[in-house]
């Protein structure tokens, strides 16, 4: 008697075995996909490569060569002329930038995640009501608070002043709102009763054990907000009137303003902005493991 296989017999019939049968991705689909991603990956980066190619020519070749080409290859001519140009004043522009978005994005983490924590972990009259108030305060654009802000500093004689956008930047709603997100999430609730059962206070406990566990959040707060602060030009246009008090964003836009009166700066306003973001992917490239770690901690919760 000859064995009959189920399989082969429904492969002769037309059929498929169920076992093999899986989904099967269509080809269109994943073509419009790698379509779209394609296109938007050429928007976002061919800025960057015009800016990358101007900044590698001297002011005669930018509009007489291929714009998205190489010429004359000057890079670090221009970038030398940059640095000398009135003293090394960008350079101290670009530490005002790294002075204002780092001291502040850490200051402003710190503060986020302790307001975040009490509002995650601590049960007191008023929490949903002041946790509202930081959500109404995420919805306010941060142009509209700029004069208000000014008005209050002016007061106070604070305009002009280092203070005049770093007090402003430590303020982060939205870090706020993360922290509590993150906290909920990543900080158990008996791990804090063990804590305190061995003797640690509050504030130990949330620095020894609660800031560990909240790690990757806190780094996605800090990004968030360095880069917020990096790119911020209406707060420092309002409030600084010394060039020496600068951030890169505000510099390279005075400079900008003055091209038809001094054309040579347009060949250090395009390389400064070269340089100008070369601190934000360092940021990133060192810190995108623990951001996006964070970012699927809040996608669970």
């Amino acid at each position: 008697m000859t064995a009959v296989n189920p399989a082969a017999s429904r492969r002769r019939r037309g059929g498929q075995d169920p076992v093999s049968r899986g989904p099967r991705e269509g080809v269109i689909p994943r073509t419009a996909a790698f379509l779209v991603m394609g296109v938007f990956t050429l928007y976002f980066l061919t800025p960057i490569w015009w800016l990358l190619i101007a900044s590698t020519k001297d002011r005669d070749d930018l509009f007489s060569t291929n714009p998205l080409w190489f010429a004359d290859f000057r890079f670090f001519e221009n970038v030398g002329a940059l640095v000398a140009y009135r003293d090394g004043v960008y350079l101290r522009w670009l530490l005002n930038s790294l002075l204002y978005a780092g001291v502040g994005a850490v200051v402003a983490t710190l503060l986020a995640s302790m307001c975040g924590y009490a509002l995650a972990k601590y049960r007191f009259p008023g929490r949903e009501t002041l946790f509202n108030v930081v959500l109404g305060g995420v919805l306010v654009p941060a142009t509209a608070l700029a004069l208000p802000l000014f008005l209050l500093f002016s007061q106070v004689q604070l305009t002009n002043t280092f203070w005049a956008v770093f007090l402003p930047s430590i303020v982060s709603p939205f870090g706020v709102y993360l922290s509590r997100v993150f906290a909920e999430a990543s900080v158990p609730d008996e791990l804090l009763e063990a804590s305190r059962l061995d003797g640690a206070g509050e504030i130990r406990t949330f620095f020894t054990v609660s800031i560990r566990l909240m790690f990757p959040a806190l780094v996605t707060v800090f990004l968030f907000q360095f880069v917020s602060i990096w790119n911020n030009f209406f707060l420092p246009l309002i409030m600084l009137r010394s060039e020496e008090l600068f951030p890169v964003t505000y510099g390279l836009y005075a400079w900008n303003s003055t091209i038809n009166q001094f054309p040579e700066l347009r060949t250090f306003v395009l390389v400064g902005s070269l340089l100008s973001i070369v601190p934000l992917i360092i940021t990133f490239l060192l810190l995108q493991r623990y951001w996006r770690t964070g970012l699927g901690t809040g996608a669970l919760k």
